[in-house]
């Protein structure tokens, strides 16, 4: 693989959720593009268009930063360790520039990853090209358009961390404009700090968000990256690898043994028990007796309770005094 096919990243991030390229409408004035799939009528297969923004892989070379940048001193081992996680992943969030003299760029935001990948050898870059000014209508349709837009659990976290950092939007603006709970957001910005070589499981679908959960749960990278390679190699479920981390067995060489006195589970009821925890975000348990069954579905927290039921029932959710507990 190129060192530019490494460099455009597992996903787009932010990228994923504008059209792509930018139609030139009367003297010269850039609008958005539409995505074909909006042409279809009111199927909404696709982001809706962002008025003023379009997002683009742009030349390095073509970029020029920003003479009022106010951040003049960048630490060269954090952009070491920006640049070389670039090269593993790929850059999930573009920067943001907006349209100069003689088909030239200039930056808005993100001089460290601009920076960075130089470092790495780009020599393309992913960008949101912005013509509008205003800040916050960016931040808006980028907030509305995921709800719209399917994203693999790495993209997703990386759409949230860029609208944090660079469009100043706060956790609950998130939770709210896309009706996630704050929990949700917390739990898919931590998958950011995952090995590379475990993002890169995520991102291909190897992984799910689930597994990817379970891992943040130790704190050696090298046991991290291990143990993914277990989770692939023996297609371990969620729970399986739960009980493996709970255990300390991370490093071990097979599953952890299922104790004597325990029942043992039906293989299709492991799994449509790790769907449905993959599904809901949390640990569910699936028991089937001879006359009946039950499912049980763990929370941490009333909000926690709410998202849940939320999921299961949209109609049914009303908000859930503490007091009433």
């Amino acid at each position: 693989m190129s060192q530019q096919r490494r460099g455009r990243g597992l996903g787009k991030g932010l990228g994923a959720l504008i059209p792509t390229g930018p139609i030139v409408d009367g003297p010269g004035i850039i609008v958005p593009a539409m995505d074909t799939a909006l042409a279809v009528g009111e199927q909404n297969l696709g982001p809706s268009p962002v008025v003023g923004a379009y997002f683009q892989e742009i030349p390095i070379s073509r970029i020029d930063p920003n003479p009022r940048q106010p951040r003049t001193i960048f630490d060269d081992i954090a952009l070491d360790e920006l640049a070389a996680s670039i090269r593993e992943v790929g850059l999930l969030q573009p920067i943001v520039v907006r349209p100069a003299h003689e088909g030239r760029f200039e930056l808005i935001m993100g001089e460290r990853r601009w920076r960075a990948s130089q470092m790495a050898g780009l020599t393309e870059i992913p960008a949101i090209v912005r013509s509008t000014q205003d800040d916050e209508l960016l931040r808006d349709a980028l907030i509305e358009n995921l709800q719209r837009e399917q994203l693999n659990p790495l993209e997703e976290g990386a759409a949230y961390q860029q609208l944090l950092d660079d469009f100043g939007a706060t956790h609950e603006q998130l939770a709210q404009r896309i009706g996630r709970s704050r929990p949700h957001i917390s739990n898919t910005l931590r998958l950011l700090n995952l090995p590379p070589d475990v993002q890169k499981r995520v991102a291909a679908g190897l992984l799910s968000a689930g597994h990817a959960r379970a891992l943040l749960s130790l704190d050696d990278s090298a046991a991290q990256e291990q143990l993914a390679r277990r989770i692939v190699a023996e297609g371990l479920s969620v729970r399986t690898v739960e009980e493996i981390v709970a255990v300390g067995d991370a490093k071990a060489g097979g599953a952890p043994r299922e104790r004597a006195a325990k029942k043992p589970v039906a293989p299709a009821l492991r799994h449509l028990a790790d769907r449905l925890s993959d599904h809901f975000e949390t640990k569910v348990k699936v028991d089937l007796g001879r006359r009946k069954g039950r499912i049980v579905v763990e929370f941490a927290t009333i909000d926690d309770l709410e998202r849940i039921i939320g999921t299961m029932a949209p109609e049914a959710a009303t908000p859930i005094s503490p007091e009433g507990y």
